[in-house]
This record gives C-alpha cells, structure tokens and sequence, in this order.
C-alpha cells in the first residue's frame, strides 16, 4: 500500500469530492479510511475510532455482516447482472418485492419500483405522481410542496424540492412549480415559537395557506422527511406528519415519504412513517436496504395508487423511467440478506435504547459546553448538536472552530459529521452501550479542545 502521503497528493490531484470546494479538499487532505470491523473504522494511519456517521447514515448492520457479504459473493457467481427493463427480470428481485410487500404492509405499500439509490428514488417519486394524475385526468397537477430545511437528493428534481440554499443556488433555475413552507424546527424558525406543538400546527396552518394560494388542483405531491435529516436532524411534534396527511388527503395531494434515511429502524420503529401512526402513498428507501454495501434503492408504492395505474386503459400508465441498474441482481440479494438480518437482529428496538443513551449524554455535554446551542434527537439513533458562538444570540459558530471540534473527536475516538453548524450523528443500529460512551468521550475532548 501507498504511504499516507503520497496517496494525499494523489488524492489532490485527481479526485473531487461530494459537498466539498475542490481547492479545500487539496488545502486539507481528507481522512483516508482502509479498513472497517464491526462499529469501528481504521484509517491509512492505523487510527481506530467508532464511526458515528454509521458511512453515511445507511451502515445500520455495521462494517461486519456476513450474510450481505455472503449473498453478494453467491449472486455475483449465480448471475451478476441483468436488466428488469419490459420484457425481462430475475428471480431475485422478485423475491425482494414479496419481502419487501410484507415488511411495509403495515404502511399500507404493496408495489416496488427498483432505483441505484436515494435521488433515484427521490426523482422516480416526484415522477411517479405527476404521472398518477396525468392518469386520473388531473394533469394540471404538476407542482410539488415540500418543507424548508429538508433535504431530497441531487437530481434537479431532488434539489428543486430540497429546502436548502447550499444545494440549490449553483444549479438554478431549477424545476418550475416547488414551493417550500417553513419546517417545524423549534431552534430557528419564522414564528419564534419554542412550543413543538404550538410550532406544528403554525407550520401545519402554512401548508393550507400555500395550497390555498398555489390551488390545489394544480399541486402533485408534498415530499418530506419524517424526521429531517441532513438539515440538521429535526424531529417535528407528532402531531405533524398525521396534520399533512389529513391535509394531502382533503385535498388530492399525494404524500411522499422520503424515508431514505428513516426506513429500517433508525428512528427507533421500523420506518420513520410508522413512528408517527402515518401511512403514505409513496416511499423512497434507500441507503440500509444494502447496509451500504452495494447501490441499490426501492420507492414503494401504496396499493390504491398502484390499482390507478395497473387498471389504467389509455396508455398513460406506461412508465417512460427507470435506470440500468434497477433491480440490480446483486443488490437485490444485498437487500434480502439485509432485510433479514435487520428483522432478526431488531434494530429498532436498539437503536430506541441507544438514541436515548446518546442524547441524554448530549444533553449532559450542553450543560458543559457553551458552545452547544441545541441538542436534537430523542428517536432512535440520529442526533445533532448546533453549535454556536453566543449561545443567547445564536450566532452560528465559524469554520475552524467547527473543525477543531471534529479533529479533536476523532483523534479522541469517534467520527462525527458536520453540516454547516450542525454535528450529526447517524451511528449504526447494533451500537453497544460501552460504543456510547466512546462517541460521548470523544465529543467531550473535541469540545474541550475548541473551548
């Protein structure tokens, strides 16, 4: 193997990162991981630390699922690839589809339609539901409402009902007719509300407005997260998601959950839908449904939305979309073996215990540190702490001290992720108790380190 920094040097030279400027990338050379075992991650250097990103919210089983590695190895000796497109498929992701018709049963979806992965998924939702209604004869339904601070992948349909600046403004103009009501983000929002429920239901009351102003007539679908992710892990009150569905329903509007993050247990139930009692027309799944050990996606599909286009007779239901690797052999046996050892091993009821665990820990570190200006969690296994400089004022901390506060994590134990001011945490589900405290330990010398 190359040395550390020869392969930095290479690295700088050829390869741009995702969500990153290029020149920083070059100017501070990122951590090169080699090698990963159960929760942990080595890095070119022979650091070990416990990885509280969990790879990008999607290794819920950890680096070390046999069975997923196993049913990769067997496919790819069986069949490695064939494509699903008409008038072909394997048994395989036929399979899959039963499995996958069992485990979201109780969020009322029946149908699978197979993606590469979360803005695959994200896209063929927004295209599923405009396609609904050109269907029904309501083809004037074309807009899509979403929430501000979500976040909804990086196709130009994904950013264009993404609710945040940083993924939106390089790409514009984007898709005409997305429109954004404020989320229900208790820290920093348009109402100064503190009160979660108090919050929803001013939020809740935007939503009619909106739709009041666009028409309903003319809205396709609202997309959301049950639980937002990547803008900072923000839990709505409970009363929220079942208030968009009462409201999408009254109104013909479909409901996309995007659960790409969500679905699975990290939320601490088997999807983030079902953590709230609702039951959407359309799913976008993703990342854990391989563990993230190979590119795969699903959008699920609502058994009275499907009967709208299998009984369809005009010709309008023909679906003009899909990608090469849908339905991917491989990451159809990826996603079986998953599902299996995501039942057996009950993540959800894991990932409950130590989500708590960890945000108690938080809390506890917030009365240590000022410069903690939010803790944000308590379902299941995805916190984020906000980080400030004044914590009355809530003024956003700046870059280096933000750094200071990963690099002394790290080199204390524990990968942590930041997002602008947010420090987020998506573990995996099979975290021990003792795993905790190391992420716990660690965060507390970063912040110490910074302080």
């Amino acid at each position: 193997m190359k040395d550390s920094n020869f392969l930095k040097e290479m690295n700088a030279r050829s390869v741009w990162h995702p969500m990153a400027h290029p020149a920083d990338c070059q100017a501070n050379p990122p951590t090169i991981v080699t090698g990963a075992s159960g929760v942990r991650i080595r890095d070119i250097d022979g650091h070990e630390v416990v990885d509280a990103v969990g790879g990008l919210w999607n290794v819920n089983l950890g680096f070390s699922s046999d069975p997923i590695k196993a049913a990769i190895t067997a496919q790819m000796e069986r069949l490695p690839y064939y494509s699903i497109f008409r008038g072909t498929t394997n048994d395989t992701v036929i399979q899959l589809a039963e499995e996958l018709r069992d485990f979201f049963e109780p969020d009322g979806l029946s149908r699978a339609f197979y993606t590469s992965g979360g803005s695959d998924s994200v896209e063929t939702a927004l295209r599923l539901a405009r396609q609904y209604h050109q269907v029904r004869g309501e083809a004037g339904r074309t807009k899509f409402l979403s929430l501000k601070k979500g976040y909804h992948g990086t196709h130009f349909g994904g950013a264009s009902v993404n609710g945040n600046a940083n993924f939106r403004s390089a790409y514009e103009p984007l898709l005409a007719g997305c429109h954004h009501i404020p989320a229900p983000y208790t820290y920093r929002n348009p109402f100064d509300e503190t009160d979660p429920k108090r919050l929803a239901q001013l939020c809740l009351s935007m939503l009619e407005d909106e739709i009041a102003m666009q028409g309903a007539g003319s809205i396709a679908a609202f997309i959301m997260e049950p639980i937002l992710g990547a803008g900072g892990v923000i839990p709505p009150h409970e009363s929220f998601m079942p208030g968009v569905r009462e409201i999408c329903t009254r109104h013909g509007i479909l409901l996309i959950a995007d659960e790409v993050i969500t679905a699975f247990g990290r939320t601490g139930s088997w999807s983030g839908s079902r953590h709230w009692g609702v039951q959407p027309d359309l799913m976008c799944t993703a990342k854990a449904i391989t563990n993230g050990y190979f590119p795969f996606g699903a959008v699920m599909i609502a058994e009275h939305v499907a009967q709208v286009f299998e009984q369809d007779e005009t010709g309008k239901a023909n679906i003009g979309h899909g990608y090469t690797y849908s339905g991917h052999p491989v990451g159809a046996a990826a996603a079986l073996a998953c599902l299996e050892e995501t039942i057996r091993l009950d993540v959800p009821t894991n990932a409950a215990a130590r989500g708590a665990q960890l945000f108690n820990g938080l809390q506890a570190l917030q009365q240590k540190y000022e410069l903690i200006g939010d803790v944000r969690g308590g379902h299941g296994l995805m916190c984020a702490l906000e980080l400030v400089s004044d914590r009355a004022a809530k003024t956003p901390i700046d870059k280096a001290t933000i750094g200071k506060v990963q690099d002394g994590a790290y080199q204390a134990g524990a990968m942590v992720r930041m997002s602008g001011a947010n420090l987020i945490m998506s573990p995996p589900l099979v975290l021990t108790e003792t795993d905790v405290d190391t992420i716990l330990t660690a965060l507390d010398a970063g912040f110490a380190s910074a302080s």
